[in-house]
C-alpha cells in the first residue's frame, strides 16, 4: 500500500464529512450534552454548578457508552456498502489505487472526522476545568482520549459491516444490532448468567469476559483511572488492579480496532 493514495483517500473522506456538516454536528451533540452533565449532574441532589472531575467523568462514562458507539456505527456502516450502491466505487478502483488503500483511507479519514469532532465538543465543556488543576485536566484528558479508541473500535466494526452488507439497509440493520450487542445485552447476558451460576466459580472468569466487550474495556479504563469514579462502580470491587493496567487496557482496544479491519481489509480484497 502507497501511503500518498491512502492519504489522499482520507483527505477526501475527511473534507466530505466536513463539507456535510457531521464533524459540526458530532461536535455539538458532544458538547451540549457533555457540559448539561457536568453543570446538572448532581440536580437530583439539590446541586447545580461544576463538581469534581471524579464525578463528571463517572457521569460522562455513561453517556459516551451510549453516544459514541451509535454514533461511530452511524457514520461507518455506508462507506464501503454506499459507494457501491451508487456506482462510484468501481470508479474509484478504476483509479491507481488498491482495495486495501480504499479501505484504510477511508476508515482513516472517518477515524479523523470522530477525533476532531471529539476532540471540539469534549474540549469545550473541559475549558469548565481550566481553574480545577492539572491533575483534573490530565484525568479529563485521559478521559476523551480513551472515548476517541471507543469510537475508533465501532467505526472499525463499522466499516466491516459496511464491507460485508450487500445494500445500505442491510448494513444500516447489522449497526444497529451491533450497537445493542455490545452496548446492552452483552451486559445482560453476563450479569444472567452470572446469576444462573449463582457466582460459583464465575467471579474469576468475569474480568476476562469483560475484555470482550470494548464497551466495558472503556469503562474499566476510567473506573480505575480516579479513585472516587472506581467507588462509583462495582467493577472496581471485582477485576484485579493488574489486569486494569492502563497500557492492558489500551492494548486490548487496539486489538479490537485492529481485528475488525483486518477482516474487513481480508474479505473486501
Amino acid at each position: 500500500m502507497v501511503l500518498q493514495q491512502i492519504t489522499a483517500i482520507a483527505g477526501k473522506e475527511f473534507r466530505d464529512r466536513v463539507r456535510n456538516r457531521w464533524v459540526w454536528v458530532i461536535a455539538t451533540v458532544f458538547a451540549g450534552f457533555a457540559l448539561a452533565i457536568a453543570y446538572f449532574g448532581a440536580a437530583s441532589e439539590g446541586q447545580v454548578g461544576f463538581r469534581g472531575i471524579d464525578v463528571t467523568i463517572a457521569s460522562l462514562v455513561s453517556l459516551v457508552t451510549y453516544l459514541i458507539p451509535l454514533i461511530a456505527l452511524v457514520l461507518g456502516f455506508d462507506v464501503i456498502v454506499g459507494e457501491r450502491e451508487r456506482g462510484t466505487m468501481e470508479l474509484l478502483l478504476a483509479l491507481p489505487v488498491t482495495r486495501g488503500e480504499v479501505l484504510v483511507g477511508k476508515f482513516v479519514g472517518l477515524a479523523a472526522t470522530l477525533t476532531v469532532a471529539t476532540v471540539l465538543g469534549f474540549g469545550l465543556a473541559g475549558a469548565a476545568f481550566l481553574t480545577a488543576g492539572g491533575d483534573a485536566l490530565f484525568h479529563y484528558a485521559g478521559f476523551v482520549a480513551s472515548a476517541i479508541l471507543l469510537g475508533l473500535v465501532f467505526l472499525a466494526i463499522a466499516v466491516l459491516l459496511s464491507v460485508l452488507a450487500s445494500d445500505r439497509a442491510r448494513a444500516s440493520g447489522y449497526a444497529v444490532g451491533a450497537w445493542f450487542l455490545f452496548v446492552i445485552v452483552f451486559d445482560l447476558v453476563l450479569l444472567g448468567g452470572l446469576i444462573a451460576l449463582g457466582g460459583s466459580g464465575a467471579g474469576d472468569a468475569l474480568p476476562w469476559l469483560l475484555l470482550a466487550n470494548p464497551t466495558d474495556v472503556f469503562r474499566i479504563l476510567n473506573v480505575f483511572s480516579l479513585d472516587q469514579v472506581g467507588a462509583l462502580y462495582g467493577l472496581a470491587t471485582v477485576f484485579p488492579p493488574a489486569l486494569a493496567n492502563p497500557a492492558v487496557l489500551g492494548g486490548v482496544m487496539a486489538g479490537w480496532i485492529a481485528a475488525p479491519l483486518a477482516l474487513a481489509y481480508w474479505r473486501f480484497k
